[in-house]
């Protein structure tokens, strides 16, 4: 085990708010053991960019980590070439062309679609009612399980992040994990007989297409649903809420002020969707006079990164005039999301303006006080609004 010092936390405000915790880690314990998550956490930002690209030490490769346990070892768990080679076979599906070219399109029809209902109602949770169907409608067309239903995207979704971050072991809670896996299984066996014959730019598609064993293409296709879903879900109502609750920036973006995006560069530095990415290590390695063994278990905490006094002014508060040039949200090395262009289009130039052209007088629920929860992911459970209805 890694030499750092202990600290403790408590882990049910640890989910409720990590973010006291993590800014006590950084200013003195930067590097700490939390006997309550077994892992040792690097909290500060540069310490996780420069460290994350030595996948040498910081390995990927988790053999008995919950995620490849759970879903199956996907291409987040690979490092080097065998992660490239997969990498490689998916692009097509997610290069920023064919998100411009082939989704962006389904993404304008999906939101449109959406709000037309939503406008009638006058009111609605905005996590259930748009968050959710909107990026489940995404990842449906571009997974290639257009089978699936809106709810079980995003019911397999949670299902699985819950059961990836049950560093407690509840057995409950992975018995629903295993639960989703086996849903998103059935529904990849309708889909690939139906591919095979007319192929497309989805991700079950291309992977076939290239040749990817059938077991690394289930792994893969898990790992977009885990992170495709909720990702864009908590980013969508959560930026949403950011303005709702910051009403001058918010009327500085209705007015072409500051664009949408960076709204969602912004939200996703101050709330960080992925709050955490684990890392084995593979060889002993010191850092800043903490010296790691193997197999030690380490959390590189974007969520605490992306706070960070040494790259960020004011990083506590959400301020749009913030330079996010340094935010890793998305990662800092080679692990990079894959699905950055189609989250930042599907978010950036559909979701968030569309539901503000339409939604109008949009505002929340009259004592309504949403707020993030979780660490290892965090989101808005709920966003009770009103608006004005047509």
């Amino acid at each position: 085990m890694s030499n750092a010092p202990v600290v403790h936390i408590d882990p049910a405000a640890f989910y409720d708010d990590p973010y006291p915790a993590l800014a006590k880690m950084r200013a003195h314990t930067p590097i700490a053991y939390v006997p309550e998550l077994d892992a040792t956490l690097l909290t500060r930002r540069e310490d996780i960019f420069v460290n994350e690209k030595l996948t040498d030490v910081f390995s990927s490769t988790q053999p008995g980590g919950l995620m490849s346990v759970l879903m199956g070892e996907n291409l987040m768990r690979k490092d080097d070439s065998q992660h490239m080679v997969e990498r490689k076979a998916i692009f097509p599906a997610v290069s920023p062309r064919t998100v411009r070219d082939v989704w962006m399109g389904r993404f304008e029809a999906a939101a449109a679609r959406i709000l037309d209902d939503l406008v009638l109602r006058g009111s609605g949770d905005l996590v259930a009612d748009y968050a959710m169907p909107v990026s489940a409608e995404a990842l449906r067309v571009i997974t290639g399980l257009v089978n699936m239903e809106n709810a079980e995207m995003n019911r397999t979704s949670q299902g699985m992040i819950d059961g990836i971050a049950n560093y407690q072991g509840d057995p409950k809670v992975e018995a629903r994990c295993h639960d989703c896996t086996a849903s998103i299984d059935r529904h990849i066996d309708e889909m690939m007989p139906l591919l095979r014959q007319t192929p497309d730019m989805s991700l079950l598609s291309v992977q076939m297409e290239a040749g990817l064993p059938e077991q690394q293409i289930r792994a893969n296709i898990k790992l977009a649903i885990s992170g495709g879903q909720n990702e864009p879900r908590d980013v969508i109502a959560g930026a949403i809420w950011a303005l709702l609750t910051h009403p001058e920036q918010k009327q500085r973006v209705l007015a072409g002020e500051i664009p949408f995006s960076q709204v969602f560069e912004e939200y996703a530095r101050w709330v960080s969707p992925i709050g955490m990415s684990p890392r084995r290590i593979a060889r002993r390695h010191t850092v800043n006079g903490v010296t790691f063994e193997p197999e030690d278990r380490v959390f590189l905490m974007f969520g605490s990164a992306n706070r960070d006094e040494a790259a960020f002014e004011t990083p506590e508060i959400f301020d749009l005039g913030h330079d996010t040039g340094a935010s890793i949200a998305f990662g800092a090395g080679p692990h990079f999301c894959a699905g950055a262009w189609a989250s930042r289009a599907l978010i950036s130039d559909v979701a968030l303006p569309q539901a503000f052209s339409r939604l109008k007088n949009l505002r929340l629920e009259e004592g309504a006080d949403p707020r993030p929860v979780g660490w290892a992911f965090r989101g808005l459970t709920s966003l009770p609004c009103r608006w004005d209805s047509a």
